[in-house]
């Protein structure tokens, strides 16, 4: 499952990335859109932190991930807190690979140019500091605030206005699902032993 979602998020990327300018968008309906951006940042175009640190950051926690997924199919927990995990793991290392590979493969994206893939060292960055490929755009309520509400009455409102790839989109759901079925294992203080979760 990890490498099924792996290829379709880098399939999906690289087909943006080699075939739209950069902040082009394609119309798909009223509330989706596949709109090119990059970012330096985390899930959701975030930036918080240096992009070195954020890369960095990101192989440890896969590292760990991958531990504990081993641990855990060793130990027969339940396959659906298994693939929770997995999700994760395989959006965590989709997002890894542009930042580490995308800078040096690739030339750079702008408004007037389309990138392609370049000899190795010769992209638009360095190792460690290729930025993300996001697409997805769904704008699904877009208005205006009403006038009388103080502070941002009249001003413009997108709900839902983040652009996201298909590997965020597997953590998110990845996380949700561990919050809604298994959100109580993942407290050690409240289920120290972890044994209702396995089969």
């Amino acid at each position: 499952m990890v490498f099924g979602i792996l290829i379709i998020d880098q399939i999906i990327k690289i087909l943006v990335k080699t075939n739209m300018y950069w902040h082009e968008s394609i119309r798909i309906t009223d509330w989706f859109y596949i709109y090119f951006t990059e970012n330096n940042g985390m899930a959701f175009g975030m930036e918080i932190f240096g992009k070195l640190f954020l890369t960095t950051f990101r192989i440890v926690a896969v590292g760990l991930i991958i531990w504990y997924l081993a641990k855990i199919v060793k130990q027969n927990y339940k396959t659906g807190y298994i693939v929770c995990i997995s999700l994760i793991l395989a959006g965590a290392i989709g997002n890894i690979i542009d930042s580490v590979f995308y800078g040096v493969i690739f030339n750079e994206s702008t408004h007037s140019t389309i990138a392609s893939f370049v000899p190795v060292g010769e992209g638009y960055s360095e190792w460690l500091h290729g930025k993300v490929v996001d697409m997805f755009y769904f704008p699904i309520i877009e208005t205006n605030w009403p006038e009388w509400i103080p502070g941002i009455g009249g001003e413009h409102f997108i709900f839902f206005s983040p652009i996201f790839n298909f590997a965020d989109a597997a953590i998110s759901c990845g996380i949700v699902a561990l919050l809604l079925f298994y959100g109580k294992y993942l407290n050690k203080n409240i289920h120290p032993s972890a044994e209702e979760i396995k089969e």
